[in-house]
């Protein structure tokens, strides 16, 4: 899969823009607060209809302007396709090959993406929501089963949470609706627990090689944490034991109001020699570990998806010595589709450079060197 244009209009602080890409390596170069990251930003968008910056996305249209545009031209394999996300307000048309897309969940996957973004370092550092939304993302490119059982999962879930509310303020509810309520959770959290094992499984078939090859450390893995206890991840196993949890903690969460068990209490974390990297990582490590947690994906994406995602990568290259920052080229050097920013080209070897496009930026203009 490889992007081949990209068109931004009244897109942050571009007013028009229109680039070419490699079908390799693109390079971004300039100084800081120019205008990089809104061109990776813009490409994440396309793919997710999300921001990776939620917290910014009402700035995503240009001051003084109505609507902001995002165009892409996409080919996967040998298939066509023209993406654009039109952004009005808090509203965005989704239109695919001059179709307009109503959900999302029919959106999402005519453009797969890998990015690592500076705030990734949170992955690792910050709450276990940051890092379940690392899963659902990638699971939701990979699988519309999975993005459409999540949804139906949030909406039953915020359905049993305002029930046991009203049982817990009522005498007269029904705790029968509860169980049938609960059952329904059930059957989609089985779902939700299996995908997700499985996935993590396959990220650490190659984790740990990918880290050896560029830090020269082994033992890097990262460890799926239910917030019940599943000794087997097999759909029975699953049933009885969420079956049970529910019925003996049925009064304490009717206490909290809550539903206290299910995989949207989902947890995981990043093992290095047998230390968790939250704790004990350097900046580096923790950094490199998120790296190739994305490279990961890329062999997960070519098995299910039968394609190669595009990879995202703001900033890839700080607090990473040179050896390293030329280990990990080797990976995205060529064979994929890769748009990569940095401040200066220094620490790059010349013959990762001479086959990729390298585009300066300065101030919301882009010239391609």
């Amino acid at each position: 899969m490889e992007i081949s244009k990209i068109n931004l209009i009244n897109f942050r602080n571009y007013d028009k823009l229109n680039i070419t890409l490699n079908k390799n390596m693109n390079i971004f170069i300039g100084s800081n607060a120019q205008g990089k990251t809104n061109i990776l930003e813009s490409i994440i968008i396309l793919a997710l209809t999300k921001s990776n910056r939620a917290n910014l996305e009402n700035n995503l249209i240009k001051f003084g302007k109505e609507k902001a545009i995002i165009k892409g031209k996409v080919k996967d394999n040998k298939l066509l396709r023209d993406l654009s996300v039109e952004i009005l307000d808090n509203n965005k048309k989704l239109v695919v090959n001059k179709t307009q897309i109503r959900k999302v969940s029919e959106y999402i996957s005519n453009l797969n993406i890998i990015s690592f973004m500076p705030d990734d370092l949170e992955i690792i550092k910050s709450s276990p929501s940051i890092r379940r939304n690392v899963l659902n993302i990638q699971l939701s490119q990979l699988s519309k089963k999975y993005l459409n059982t999540y949804n139906e999962y949030n909406k039953i879930l915020k359905s049993r949470n305002e029930y046991l509310k009203v049982l817990f303020t009522s005498g007269l509810a029904d705790k029968k609706y509860l169980d049938i309520i609960t059952d329904k959770l059930i059957e989609k959290a089985i779902v939700i627990y299996m995908m997700r094992k499985e996935y993590i499984d396959s990220i650490n078939e190659s984790i740990s090689k990918i880290y050896f090859n560029i830090a020269g450390e082994n033992g890097l893995f990262v460890k799926y944490i239910p917030n019940i206890n599943i000794e087997s991840f097999d759909y029975d196993t699953i049933k009885n034991i969420l079956e049970n949890t529910f019925k003996t903690n049925y009064k304490k969460e009717l206490n909290y109001g809550i539903t206290l068990f299910g995989p949207h209490r989902d947890d995981i974390a990043f093992i290095l020699d047998e230390k968790d990297l939250k704790q004990y990582g350097s900046q580096g490590q923790q950094k490199l570990s998120i790296i190739c947690y994305k490279l990961s994906e890329i062999d997960i994406f070519k098995k299910k998806c039968m394609t190669k995602p595009v990879l995202l990568f703001d900033d890839i290259f700080s607090e990473l010595d040179i050896k390293k920052r030329n280990k990990l080229l080797n990976y995205v050097a060529t064979g994929i589709q890769s748009v990569i920013t940095t401040t200066d080209l220094k620490s790059i070897q010349k013959k990762y450079l001479a086959d990729a496009y390298i585009f300066e930026v300065n101030n919301g203009k882009v010239i391609r060197k």
